[in-house]
């Protein structure tokens, strides 16, 4: 029996995602192969939560916990923290140095993929197409009529490293651009202002299963708001049609290049990649390394479509960071 430390909360504004991600996991653990613990990662405290909601300090010289005087070590973590730490790179590289083995990415291509204009400025080369784009740092000068004059209106105004549409903004107008401004930077000292790509959207997982490669079914995204924001994700405001709308051919074509972006990134563990298509060009917005796994969330919905149990693709994840080496 392997014990499973489950991580889930973070620092950012997603730790309640992460939390219900986090204990779908556990939940949905393969009982007879590993023991899961809870493990909530918070700035003010990194606690072990039993089932009676009792919690344990977690000992962060070697990312252990006691219990009733018994010292409890783990075999892996199962990564569900959404935004920092988790998905940026930090508890990657905290668990290299300590030699635990976890079922994300490594710690380079998490904060790679957390910097969105810094993915895509690696992945332009390879062909993959994007939105025209502006970045601007926080205290930098903004040239409101160079900076629209390049993408247009609508644009996007979204911080560049955050997750679940936090900060995000539609602008309209030339009035409503300085106010998304700041609302992009209470997420983030650095921000990316997108052209308005008119087209399907779409979400593409890429995972390894059993060893493979493998694109899931494609999830197509209608917003009943102006884009895909939070409550479209997160409070039923959105379909979510898993095959998506979209002919063979685009369904070949997307899966890949999410499937060549995974690949020339050195990926491990689950992706999933978000696209708009425009005159049958699919063009990339970003890499969740961390995607949701709430039972509503996408990559469940698409192992669902493939044939996948929740059980399955969790252990699949578990198995792989067992066998892999340090």
């Amino acid at each position: 029996m392997k014990n499973i430390a489950i991580i889930m909360g973070g620092y950012s504004s997603e730790y309640k995602i992460s939390l219900t991600s986090g204990n779908v996991v556990y939940q949905n653990l393969d009982k007879a192969k590993y023991k899961g613990y809870r493990i909530h990662i918070f700035k003010e405290k990194w606690v072990y939560v039993d089932d009676n909601e009792a919690e344990f300090p977690i000992d962060k010289n070697d990312f252990s916990v006691t219990v009733n005087g018994t010292k409890i070590v783990f075999d892996a973590v199962f990564n569900a923290i959404h935004g920092t730490p988790g998905e940026d790179g930090l508890m990657q590289a905290y668990f290299e140095l300590i030699g635990l083995k976890q079922t994300s990415c490594d710690y380079y291509q998490a904060a790679l993929t957390f910097n969105k204009r810094d993915l895509l400025s690696v992945l332009k080369p390879y062909g993959i197409k994007t939105a025209t784009s502006f970045y601007l740092n926080q205290g930098d000068a903004i040239n409101q009529e160079a900076i629209l004059n390049k993408v247009g209106l609508p644009c996007f105004v979204k911080p560049n490293k955050s997750g679940s549409s936090f900060g995000i903004s539609k602008v309209h107008t030339k009035e409503e651009f300085l106010p998304a401004i700041e609302v992009a930077y209470k997420e983030d000292n650095e921000i990316i202002i997108e052209s308005f790509l008119d087209g399907t959207e779409v979400s593409v997982g890429v995972i390894n299963y059993k060893g493979e490669v493998v694109v899931l079914p494609i999830t197509e995204i209608v917003s009943e708001n102006d884009f895909f924001d939070y409550e479209a994700k997160y409070l039923g405001k959105s379909q979510e049609i898993t095959p998506a709308r979209i002919s063979a051919e685009m369904t070949q074509k997307v899966g890949a290049i999410a499937k060549k972006a995974y690949e020339v990134l050195k990926m491990k563990g689950f992706s999933r990649s978000e696209f708009i298509i425009v005159n049958e060009e699919p063009h990339m917005l970003e890499m969740n390394t961390i995607p949701g796994l709430t039972t509503e969330s996408l990559i469940p919905q698409q192992a669902r479509e493939a044939g996948i149990p929740l059980t399955d693709l969790f252990t699949n994840a578990i198995e792989l960071a067992l066998n892999s080496p340090l």
